[in-house]
């Protein structure tokens, strides 16, 4: 299973290195898609993690236990999808291939698990249907 989150941490939690933690003791395969990490130590990560259903939840309350905050990505990215006029400015510019617009009615269609949160689609719409609680 894969499962994209959101980690934000204080200064206060940020002193200890919970990515390897959670490879070693949750035997979970992360990727770090994004991060904007301030010099006080605030910040938040995009992580994609890697691992069975069980060891994912078990690793979300380890964190969450650290003091950290995580989030689904996709409670992350909003989309206004009943403004969309499917011009297709946003697909051309999405690298992931979150966005694409599709047969048989030619509407985009978004796909939140395959954003990695780069933003290019909050510039390119046009009516600015797009937004991120994510730092740019």
């Amino acid at each position: 299973m894969v499962k994209k989150v959101v980690v934000t941490f204080t200064a206060g939690s940020a002193g200890r290195s919970l990515t390897y933690e959670l490879i070693k003791k949750y035997d979970i395969m992360l990727s770090i898609i994004k991060a904007d990490i301030d010099a006080g130590r605030n910040g938040k990560l995009v992580l994609e993690l890697d691992a069975d259903e069980d060891h994912i939840r078990q690793a979300i309350e380890y964190m969450e236990n650290c003091g950290v905050e995580v989030s689904p990505l996709e409670n992350k990215i909003k989309y206004d999808n009943t403004r969309c006029i499917s011009c297709g400015a946003c697909t051309s510019s999405c690298l992931s291939g979150a966005l694409s617009i599709q047969a048989p009615d030619w509407k985009v269609v978004f796909d939140p698990d395959k954003c990695i949160v780069c933003r290019h689609c909050v510039t390119a719409c046009p009516l600015k249907l797009f937004s991120t609680d994510f730092a740019g």
